[in-house]
């Protein structure tokens, strides 16, 4: 690998591991279409390194989030289980798919997720007070942004299990975490904050990647030459995503990365 090639990998790492760490969503979203359409790397490949980039970007996220408290550890590792038996199977059925079929179910999920970003950036302005307290898992956290703390309870826990269960299996089938159908159920269906969903679900996708790794490396599609310096960037971009995301307000850039997500996801169709 040249010199030149390492320095884009670790950039490109930095930027998506910043972009995922502010967003939730573990970067493998933006680290795929990179890794497909910059380098020509094929998709199970790239899937392969998204993964082991997502257990980065899990472990600088959990670190700092755990330590603020606003992570909901009982609730998390309950989701686990279920996101977890996903992710294997997800894992086994990506290795029976052509990588034209991964690259499309991956062009239209880009689509979902522009959908998801869009719905975030209009609720993101509701996220304070305190919600009900008649559900499970009572957890508290002090929001940052606005110098308050927020107490909630836990709502309807088997619903939102099963939608782990198919975050999971997406997240082994196209390496990009889960995050994307995590947070928005944690938020929605069970009443978590949007910051403790975010901030759960990182801490969940590092074990959720990892449960799937083992097989694409077993399967030989992860290139350590490849995935290291783009590991190391993301590791970087991770934490300098959670300390921009305790300061600012991501609404404007949220809009940008919408547009930027359906150029990518309609260039990844026709490919």
């Amino acid at each position: 690998m040249s010199l030149s090639s390492f320095l884009l990998l670790f950039l490109g790492g930095i930027v998506t591991g910043t972009f995922g760490a502010m967003l939730g969503l573990g970067g493998g979203v933006f680290l795929i279409p990179f890794l497909a359409l910059a380098f020509g790397l094929p998709m199970h490949q790239a899937i392969a390194t998204s993964i082991v980039a997502v257990i980065a970007t899990s472990s600088a996220g959990a670190a700092m989030n755990v330590e603020r408290q606003i992570v909901n550890l009982r609730f998390g590792m309950v989701l686990e289980i279920a996101t977890v038996c996903g992710a294997i199977f997800g894992g086994v059925t990506a290795n029976l798919l052509s990588g034209q079929t991964l690259a499309r179910i991956f062009a239209i999920l880009l689509l979902f997720v522009s959908f998801m970003m869009i719905w975030r950036a209009r609720r993101s302005k509701s996220e304070n007070g305190t919600t009900s307290q008649n559900g499970t898992f009572p957890s508290s956290f002090k929001d940052e942004a606005s110098g308050t703390v927020v107490s909630y309870t836990v709502h309807r826990v088997p619903l939102v299990l099963l939608v782990s269960l198919v975050a999971g299996n997406i997240s082994g089938l196209l390496g990009i975490g889960g995050g994307i159908f995590k947070v928005p159920a944690m938020h929605m269906i069970s009443g978590v904050p949007i910051k403790a969903a975010t901030a759960t679900s990182n801490f969940m996708i590092g074990v959720t990647a990892a449960a799937s790794a083992f097989i694409y490396f077993a399967n030989g599609h992860l290139n350590p030459f490849i995935a290291s310096p783009a590991v190391l960037g993301v590791l970087g971009g991770s934490f300098l995503g959670i300390r921009i995301n305790r300061r600012i307000k991501g609404t404007a850039l949220t809009w940008v990365f919408v547009v930027v997500l359906l150029l990518v996801s309609i260039k990844m169709f026709w490919r």
